[in-house]
């Protein structure tokens, strides 16, 4: 399914049946497909409609509409929302998701009923995170790269002789563009999510005034999206909860999935 606005389209699959609406935002690399384990886990309770973040599976920003604003983005989701008549939801996003879930926290919290964050972007990422993904200070440097990547492959070389990075965030960077399509989604996801960017203290202002509780969850041995990157956020809020799982950054999703799963498993036994 698909929502057009001006010449761009988002993308999105409905998941589950149940009362409550979630609107969730998948990670950098990845597709709204990536939520189906979630139905087991939430789909009684939940309506799920994960989309595709512009770049990636069949949603598409136009040329005209990059960088992708954040009024934009509202207006996007606000059309959605009429469409299915939807007054109140709750929102998850992992990874670079967490900048779209964010944003709605920001333009719209009157709405937003609970808020999933699972390794967020957006608050706090690690420099070389921001090196694999989108740093506007590479930008011309990139387009280069997108072609002729043979520079970019050696510098990931030195980082890891001389261990300047974590091994997992150089796999994740070599991961990421080992081949052109890839790199040019890179490329297009640094111009095109460059202005969603966002204050956190006004963002923390927002969940605690309107009484939003935040569950959050981290892997232990997540080298992007550590548990001490976040532990400002999380500490100021009035309703937050902190999960950590014993896994890495890749794998989070699943294994949040899994772990909410056996929670109504076990709560239905009860």
């Amino acid at each position: 399914m698909y929502l057009i606005r001006d010449k761009s389209k988002l993308h999105y699959r409905k998941i589950g049946s149940g009362s409550k609406v979630l609107l969730a935002f998948h990670g950098y690399g990845q597709s709204s497909s990536y939520y189906l384990p979630m139905e087991q886990a939430l789909g009684h309770d939940y309506t799920i409609y994960a989309f595709d973040l512009f770049f990636h599976g069949g949603s598409r920003l136009h040329k005209d509409d990059m960088p992708l604003s954040k009024g934009f983005l509202k207006q996007i989701i606000e059309h959605f929302l009429d469409k299915y008549k939807i007054e109140r939801f709750s929102v998850m996003g992992f990874s670079m998701g967490g900048k779209f879930a964010l944003t709605l926290v920001e333009q719209m919290p009157e709405r937003i009923e609970e808020l999933y964050l699972i390794a967020p972007d957006g608050i706090k990422t690690s420099f070389w995170y921001n090196i694999a993904t989108y740093p506007g200070w590479m930008q011309q440097l990139f387009k280069r790269t997108v072609i002729k990547p043979k520079a970019f492959f050696k510098f990931l070389q030195v980082l890891n002789k001389y261990n300047l990075a974590h091994k997992s965030l150089i796999r994740f960077a070599h991961y990421q563009m080992d081949s052109t399509a890839k790199r040019l989604r890179v490329y297009r996801s640094w111009i095109g999510f460059r202005d969603l960017n966002f204050d956190i203290r006004q963002i923390v202002r927002l969940l605690n005034e309107h009484t939003i509780p935040v569950t959050m969850f981290l892997g232990e041995y997540d080298e992007i999206i550590s548990p001490k990157r976040v532990k400002v956020f999380m500490g100021a809020l009035d309703k937050g909860e902190l999960v950590i799982l014993k896994t890495g950054h890749s794998n989070l999703l699943h294994d949040v999935a899994e772990l909410l799963h056996k929670k109504r498993t076990s709560d239905s036994r009860d």
